[in-house]
Parts: structure tokens; C-alpha cells; sequence
């Protein structure tokens, strides 16, 4: 009794299954055929025209969609680019931090984050262990 149900349930899984696959084949296709329903000769030309209709642009690798118009309207200000660490840079703040600035000084002057300070400082072996 009990073993027939499961053939049962197991037999509506793969045909549940099944259903699934034909379904995601068909809207495939029919995703497929829409630049050339509209009159386009690829994909491509037809995202370039859908995203020019709405005004959206097409997102960027390793961006949330939407990140840039959210900050836009939180503050208007753009975010920050990802300042670049280099050999040359690492000299500049074991130079300052030899001359006597603080952190929160040469972050200004080099135009990189506190943060980014501090990690250089640590990495260079300046900053006193508590």
C-alpha cells in the first residue's frame, strides 16, 4: 500500500519533470526567435535597442544592477573608484609615516582610504602591537 504510493509519487516526479524540460525548451525558442520577430539580425542588436527604448544600459560584469542610480539618489555622489596599491605608493606612506603625518594626513595626500592606510602600515610592520 504504502509502496505503491511512493511509485506513484515517483512517477508524477519525472513526469513533473519532463513537464518542466518541454516548458523551459519552448520558452527558449521563443526567446530565440524574438530579435528575428522584430526585425533584428542577432541578440545583440536587439538588447542594444530594448535597453536604448528603456533607457537602461546593459549591466556590468561584477556590478549590482541598479547600484549606481541608487547611490545617485541616496546622496548624488558617485562612488569612489578602487584606488590602485602600488610598490610606489607603499614607499609614499612609510615616508610620511617616517616624517611624522598622521594616517588621516597621508590618506589626503595620497588620495587613498584610511583603511587602505592602515593595512599598508600593518603590512610594513609600522603600527605596535597591542
Amino acid at each position: 500500500m504504502v509502496t505503491d504510493k511512493l511509485k506513484e509519487l515517483q512517477v508524477a516526479r519525472v513526469k513533473l519533470a519532463s513537464l518542466e524540460k518541454s516548458i523551459a525548451d519552448e520558452l527558449n525558442k521563443e526567446l530565440a526567435s524574438l530579435p528575428a520577430k522584430y526585425g533584428f539580425g542577432s541578440a545583440s542588436e536587439f538588447l542594444d535597442a530594448v535597453g536604448a527604448a528603456t533607457g537602461a544600459s546593459a549591466p556590468r560584469r561584477g556590478r549590482r544592477p541598479g547600484a549606481a542610480k541608487a547611490a545617485k539618489k541616496a546622496g548624488g555622489k558617485k562612488r569612489r573608484t578602487r584606488a590602485v596599491i602600488t610598490e610606489d605608493t607603499r614607499a609614499q606612506v612609510k615616508k610620511l609615516v617616517d616624517s611624522g603625518k598622521t594616517g588621516a594626513e597621508i590618506a589626503a595626500t595620497l588620495k587613498i582610504s584610511l583603511p587602505s592606510v592602515q593595512n599598508i602600515k600593518k603590512a610594513l610592520g609600522l603600527v605596535k602591537k597591542r
